[in-house]
């Protein structure tokens, strides 16, 4: 069969390149062609555009490449019509998925969705429209199918894909990574500034103006594939801190505490269990807009699963030098660490059991058949 997989981000490159390996597993005659990244292309996928090229942060950043976007949603649809999918599988990335999705499903494709569109923190109307555009809706946070059940949209809750992802990585011996990256002993501070240039040009400078201040550790940043060394050396500066690239689970594997911009990335942190202080800086306008239409109490998804506040978040006129060094300094200390473990087990827990690739793969199959 004939599978269309559109992704954005790297997340999203992550889950798609997992589920694509589960396709092929499962049929053995899979044609896929792909919107995503390295991993989906190296995974079996035929791959049309990048992620990279379509990395825009905040309705300000979209409304000002509006038609750069208009132009790659409308190349994404001419090349699933030349195509001709036995379905269309979209991962995420909503602003762009959605608008794809309308049109796929009215021109008469079987569509699918994986890792549903954050519809429960804002403008929840859009579920009328997803009813409407997607066939097979597959969730991967516990609370996303009581949500959809109040709209009476039947969704399957297949568990969250990092579990495996963390679980199947090849591990990694310290002593040979801190020798490998010329780290020395001292516990590691990780910086996870984002994968999108706004955000670590918002993120990281603030992250690094607390380094100096906790000199018996080491700073290492996580750099994001979709980045170039020199882009991160403008922002670093002099400032005494290591760089390592394309390596987040190795680096999380050995890090003692991490700061971490909102998003995927703090989830990931907590499978770690690293403790961490959780960041968000948008620009002004994408920032007002969205405390306008977003209805939830916390931004990361490790408070949101656990309904309640287990790792500190600073958010945009909170995300500061001082802020930021009162909380970092709080989590190095035994007795916040001791509580924050428990309820990182708390959260495996509720997050289910391996396997969400292979189940969405045989659910997928089992429902074309």
């Amino acid at each position: 069969m004939k599978y269309y997989i559109v992704a954005g981000e790297a997340s999203g490159d992550l889950h798609g390149a997992n589920l694509i390996k589960a396709l092929l597993k499962e049929d053995k005659n899979a044609s896929i062609r792909c919107w995503g990244g390295d991993l989906m292309q190296e995974a079996g996928g035929v791959l049309v555009s990048h992620y990279k090229e379509r990395a825009f942060m905040g309705f300000f950043e979209v409304i000002k490449n509006l038609k750069k976007v208009l132009s790659f949603i409308a190349n994404c649809k001419k090349d699933i019509a030349a195509f001709k999918p036995d379905v269309v599988i979209f991962i995420d990335n909503s602003g762009f998925n959605l608008r794809v999705a309308k049109w796929a499903k009215a021109h008469g494709f079987t569509t699918n969705y994986y890792i549903s569109p954050q519809v429960w923190a804002s403008r929840a109307g859009r579920v009328k429209d997803i009813k409407r555009d997607v066939d097979k809706m597959f969730v991967i946070l516990p609370f996303e199918k009581d949500f959809y059940k109040k709209y009476n949209y039947d969704v399957a809750f297949v568990g969250h894909p990092l579990i495996d992802a963390i679980a199947d990585r090849t591990q990694v011996k310290e002593s040979q990574f801190r020798a490998e990256y010329n780290l020395s002993e001292k516990p590691i501070i990780a910086l996870l500034p984002g994968s999108r240039k706004q955000e670590i040009l918002k993120m990281l400078a603030v992250m690094l103006s607390v380094v100096d201040s906790f000199k018996e550790y080491q700073f290492v940043i996580a750099g994001a594939p979709s980045q170039d060394l020199k882009f991160y050396k403008e922002i670093i500066g002099n400032k005494k801190v290591h760089f390592i690239n394309n390596k987040t689970y190795d680096l999380l594997s050995v890090s003692y505490a991490a700061l971490v911009a909102s998003g995927t990335a703090t989830l990931e942190t907590a499978l770690f269990k690293v403790p961490q202080v959780v960041c968000y800086k948008g620009s002004t306008i994408s920032y007002q807009i969205a405390k306008r239409i977003v209805t939830l109490k916390f931004i990361s998804l490790v408070n949101l699963i656990l309904d309640k506040e287990v790792v500190k978040e600073l958010i945009q006129d909170d995300f500061t030098k001082s802020n930021l060094k009162k909380e970092l300094t709080k989590i190095l200390t035994p007795n916040h660490r001791e509580e924050l473990f428990l309820n990182y087990l708390d959260l495996e827990q509720k997050l289910g059991g391996k396997g969400a690739s292979e189940k969405v793969a045989q659910q997928i199959i089992a429902n074309l058949k």
